[in-house]
């Protein structure tokens, strides 16, 4: 499965916030910020940090995307 944190940038986008904002406020660093915005895995203590400062649960900043290869091997390979 994928990572997507697309709500992550829509809930800043929300709340007037920036990823520098971000950085500040959940003391993150900006090596995680870039990370995130290439969609790659990132600690959950990192995660956890974004969740206190922004007020938000782990599925508002994120979610798992099935990719094609999965749903091949979930439909036995048929479309």
């Amino acid at each position: 499965m994928a990572i997507s944190y697309n709500r992550l940038w829509k809930l800043l986008i929300d709340k007037g916030l920036k990823k520098t904002d971000l950085i500040k406020i959940a003391g993150i660093s900006s090596n995680v910020v870039a990370s995130l915005g290439q969609n790659r895995s990132v600690s959950l203590d990192s995660l956890e940090k974004i969740c206190i400062s922004l007020e938000c649960n782990i599925e508002d900043i994120m979610e798992f995307i099935r990719t094609e290869e999965e749903d091949k091997s979930r439909d036995g390979g048929h479309l």
